[in-house]
């Protein structure tokens, strides 16, 4: 029994630290998609905020006699979030102005995206003497840095005599490892969809982006610069986006690169993750994780061959298209994706 508890805790901390890249990926499409736009770079645009921030990163704690972590957390942060931003300004560019093909160009962004990171993460791979020996510890020691509240309370309760006290020192040590382990940046996925819901449903600003979503002609003829709007949430959905890919590199893989498409592999996840979220930030908090336990299930049922530990990992997508039917079925408004999405605003077709 103990043995089964042990395994349960330990899949769920594994589902949240899953769970939190592909929740990055969600939080920045759903915000892209509530203008209207079918962002489908997502896992181009994890690829290009990975890359940044460990170019900035390896670059600074190689050529700086002491690193101060600090710094290094900063120069990976802004690097990500430029370079992922760049990937919105060239989506928006091309899909709002140019007016090009939203899907095709989603799709062209995620090979370029992938094409370019692979290439730099080779470089830097060569650069660094091989495959594995990129050294940015500073700053993924920094990134994966835990501060559990218990550890001194728990180690007081479980030595003592009582055995009530040594029970509640157990379940203090289980909540401490369910909720204090991680890194900083699973806590600021959960504040980017708390804030982002609050955005979207409590504030002017944000019911006009809903707007600019379901009838970007009606938004327009309100006053609304439509045109700003696609601009500015594709641009900051790309930086959350982005987040994703350094929160992989950095904490995930522990500040290391490999061109194996484990990146594309989870951008595409966080795509399926919008569609069963239904569009709505809170519910990707608990569809992400549901995701990485689901993902990472097979490695606590014993006997599993290799193929079957490949259906498992189809499960995340098997619920997203269950998902998908059960909602079309139900035909509830509020579950329905923006009526406007992947369809081009032409202001003269008003």
């Amino acid at each position: 029994m103990g043995t089964f508890f042990e395994k349960m805790i330990t899949l769920l901390t594994s589902a949240v630290a899953f769970g939190t890249v592909v929740m990055y990926g969600s939080l920045g499409e759903i915000l892209t998609e509530k203008s209207g736009h079918l962002n489908l770079g997502v896992p181009g645009i994890m690829y290009m905020g990975g890359i940044g921030g460990l170019l900035g990163s390896f670059f600074y704690e190689m050529y700086a006699p002491s690193p101060d972590p600090a710094v290094c957390l900063l120069i990976a942060i802004m690097a990500a979030l430029a370079c992922s931003v760049l990937g919105g300004l060239i989506y928006s560019f091309l899909t709002v102005t140019l007016r090009a093909n939203q899907n095709v160009t989603g799709l062209t962004l995620t090979i370029f995206g992938s094409g370019l990171a692979n290439f730099f993460g080779g470089s830097l791979n060569k650069l660094a003497g091989g495959v594995g020996q990129i050294s940015v510890a500073v700053t993924s020691g920094a990134v994966r840095s835990t501060q559990p509240l218990t550890d001194k309370l728990v180690l007081a309760l479980s030595s003592s005599g009582s055995g009530f006290v040594r029970a509640l020192g157990s379940v203090m040590d289980v909540l401490d490892r369910l909720v204090f382990s991680y890194g900083f940046m699973v806590y600021l996925a959960l504040v980017i969809a708390v804030l982002m819901s609050l955005f979207m449903n409590r504030t002017s600003k944000g019911l006009n982006l809903r707007a600019v979503g379901e009838d970007p002609a009606t938004a327009d003829a309100a006053g609304i610069n439509v045109t700003r709007y696609k601009y500015l949430s594709t641009c900051i959905g790309a930086a959350i986006s982005g987040l994703g890919g350094l929160y992989y590199v950095m904490d995930y893989t522990k500040g290391t690169w490999a061109n194996d498409g484990s990146i594309e592999a989870l951008g595409w996840l966080a795509v399926a993750l919008v569609i069963f979220a239904t569009w709505k930030p809170l519910r990707s908090i608990w569809g992400a994780y549901l995701f990485g336990a689901l993902y990472w299930l097979y490695n606590y049922i014993p006997g599993l061959s290799r193929s079957s530990q490949e259906i498992f990992k189809m499960l995340p997508y098997v619920v997203t298209i269950v998902v998908l039917i059960t909602v079309s079925l139900r035909h509830k408004r509020e579950d329905q994706p923006p009526t406007s999405l992947g369809i081009s605003y032409f202001r003269e077709d008003r």
